[in-house]
């Protein structure tokens, strides 16, 4: 690490602006902004939908709307069912010939399948790794303040995964149900672990829905045969336990499945479930428009985040190849069954890799290309791009491995610390265009900061901490094997430039493994705690604090159930809506932004904010912002379109404001 920081001091005295990421406070001469916002820090969460967070927000200021379960009538601020819960209605369907993602219905679920454990930690990490690891337990976190590490040790969900939440009753009305507050017990025999199973509490881990790029088309139920003026994609999301029930989990044996209703659950804002972004939301700014730019999981859309593109399978050389035929997604359903799909075996070959992803969206013909084609070809505008699928292309659209260790050496065979499923499922070195090397052609500083990752090649159980596939800089050949390798930094890194007055202009922040807030692996407490630590440390410091706006998203929906609308924008999204929220001085008081948007929004309003160019041509980025109508402000009058946060900020009129703590 010493030989790191001494290559960055050096580069800074040669290349001012392109090394480290020096501020203003270092002395490096830092390019003019359009706003006052002079330190963009953006943190990254894991897998919730809105409405999975903000299900019963009600903003503070009653001059403002938001779009959620609540204000749509399908739920009560107890969470029980509202008078219009029958707009969350689940569907069944069949497809059991030729994938589509708007099959034919069979009628709505009577009551809810039953939710899964579904992959879910039985324990806390803490206690886990004193099980497996009594040496080395994870049983404390530097993203946390010292009053926040017990969170560690809280209970998980106390059952075997992949079996029947037995916290849940089976007999559930179909439709969105509270997590914490559905909770009867009643059908738990003796725990697994004495003592977990007390209650479902917003501390414990809950299921993890499926949340893959053809199962959450399929999700999304679009038929633009069901369009309306409210609704003119035609997305119904109605599909979400049907899915989570019939395409299995590849580790299992066809027909066998699991997950059941559990993407249906929400947290209850309103009773007392997430209170930091409660409080975040009601002090700041959030949109209610805000979605995942790719349909699917973590990987994908983690790097169009830094890219606003996506991924593709790649020769040693760099140039687009062909992956093996057990990498390439095959969505058709097996021979009787409905739609467990033939090659979808996420985890099949190695327990450790992430498998099957990629897709030659340009070729009609290949697996579960038409459906998605067809649809696209029925909208009433263009599809950006023309779908962007380049011809010959093998897109990744699941997740898939860096081409590079951390230390930027290429991914073999020994590298089974970083990378457990090994070379074979490595996505080839990328070309395409991001963010950092645009930021350092402009002498704008940056730097990745991702928790964990001066331990990637350590023992078990280190080496789970840090999340590769959420990097895409370490997919770059330009990055990862040139001077701005550097930039990409760990967590204390980020504080120690943080108190040395060091941070860069723009810093994205990714959580461990431990406080992502995922669902099944983290929670909604652990993120909370790490976001309190970091917005505080930050408000502490003035001189940063002042001209600084900090961007808290998630990565994806996780599959959790969502209501907003979906704008089609290529072949590989939109997708459901997520969290955004602004802290900054500069943020709007109580402020609900319905601006369509996106990851790629974030690159707007770097790009807008520093004078920057889209990243290349197919890149979304060059979207325009949204037009809309007085009485639809969600839904852009010219799609497809996505904006640039900048309507959560006034610029002219900073307030004084700390962050309330949880």
């Amino acid at each position: 690490m010493r030989a790191a920081i001494f290559l960055c001091a050096l580069m800074v005295m040669v290349f001012v602006g392109t090394g480290c990421g020096g501020s203003s406070g270092g002395g490096a001469a830092v390019p003019t902004t359009r706003s006052p916002i002079k330190h963009l820090i953006v943190v990254v969460g894991e897998n919730r939908s809105f409405d999975n967070v903000f299900a019963t927000y009600v903003p503070a200021d009653p001059s403002q709307s938001v779009w959620n379960l609540l204000s749509e009538g399908i739920v009560t601020a107890e969470g029980q069912p509202g008078a219009n819960f029958s707009l969350a209605l689940p569907n069944q369907a069949t497809d059991t010939v030729t994938y589509e993602i708007s099959p034919e219905q069979t009628g709505p679920y009577a009551i809810l399948p039953q939710p899964n454990t579904a992959t879910a930690l039985p324990v806390g990490e803490c206690v886990l790794t004193r099980i497996l690891y009594p040496a080395t337990p994870l049983c404390s976190d530097i993203g946390l303040d010292p009053t926040s590490q017990g969170l560690l040790s809280v209970p998980g969900s106390g059952q075997i995964p992949l079996l029947p939440d037995c916290r849940y009753p089976a007999d559930l009305p179909a439709g969105p149900f509270s997590i914490v507050g559905a909770s009867q017990l009643n059908n738990c025999g003796p725990p697994l672990f004495v003592d977990m199973i007390t209650t479902t509490s917003y501390l414990n881990n809950t299921g993890d829905p499926v949340h893959r790029f053809y199962q959450m088309w399929q999700q999304t139920d679009c038929d633009r045969a069901g369009a309306t003026a409210a609704n003119p994609s035609g997305c119904k999301m109605d599909l979400f336990p049907w899915v989570g029930t019939t395409v299995g989990a590849a580790i299992l044996p066809p027909p066998l499945t699991f997950q059941g209703g559990v993407s249906m659950g929400f947290y209850n804002m309103a009773q007392g479930d997430f209170p930091l972004l409660l409080s975040l939301a009601g002090d700041f700014a959030i949109n209610d428009n805000y979605h995942q730019p790719v349909m699917g999981g973590t990987g994908p859309n983690s790097q169009f985040l830094l890219t606003a593109d996506m991924h593709y399978f790649t020769n040693p050389d760099g140039s687009a190849g062909v992956p093996s035929t057990s990498l390439i997604e095959n969505p058709n359903p097996l021979s009787g069954t409905n739609n467990f799909y033939i090659n979808d075996a996420f985890g099949l070959a190695d327990p450790g890799s992430t498998g099957v992803g990629f897709t030659n969206c340009s070729d009609p013909l290949q697996p579960g290309v038409a459906a998605i084609q067809d649809y696209l070809s029925s909208l009433p505008y263009s599809p950006f791009g023309h779908g962007n699928c380049a011809p010959g292309v093998y897109y990744q659209v699941n997740n898939d491995y860096p081409y590079y260790t951390t230390t930027g050496a290429v991914i073999s065979g020994s590298d089974t610390r970083e990378f457990p499923g090994g070379p074979a499922y490595s996505i080839g070195p990328q070309t395409i265009p991001n963010i950092g090397e645009e930021l350092a052609a402009h002498k704008v500083t940056w730097k990745y900061y991702g928790e964990g990752f001066k331990q990637a090649a350590s023992p078990p159980p280190f080496n789970q901490l840090y999340c590769a596939i959420c990097n895409a800089f370490q997919y770059s050949t330009s990055i990862m094997t040139g001077p701005l390798r550097v930039n990409l930094a760990d967590l204390d890194d980020f504080y120690d430039d943080l108190a040395s007055n060091q941070l860069p202009a723009v810093s994205f922040v990714k959580p461990d493994t431990l406080l992502d807030g995922h669902p099944a692996s983290s929670t909604g407490p652990l993120f909370e705690a790490f976001l309190d630590k970091l917005i505080s440390n930050v408000q502490a410091e003035e001189s940063v604090w002042k001209d600084t706006a900090i961007l808290v998203t998630f990565d994806e929906s996780g599959g959790e159930y969502d209501t907003g609308y979906i704008e089609p924008i290529d072949f590989f999204g939109d997708g459901p809506r997520t969290v955004m929220i602004a802290v900054s001085n500069y943020a709007k008081r109580g402020f609900v932004d319905h601006t369509y948007a996106d990851h790629a929004s974030i690159l707007k309003f770097i790009e807008w904010n520093w004078r920057l160019n889209p990243l290349s041509n197919r890149s979304r980025d060059n979207l325009p912002n949204p037009t809309t109508v007085a009485d639809s402000p969600y839904i852009p009058t010219n799609p497809p379109a996505i904006g640039d946060l900048t309507g959560m900020f006034d610029f002219k009129h900073p307030q004084s404001r700390a962050a309330p703590s949880q």
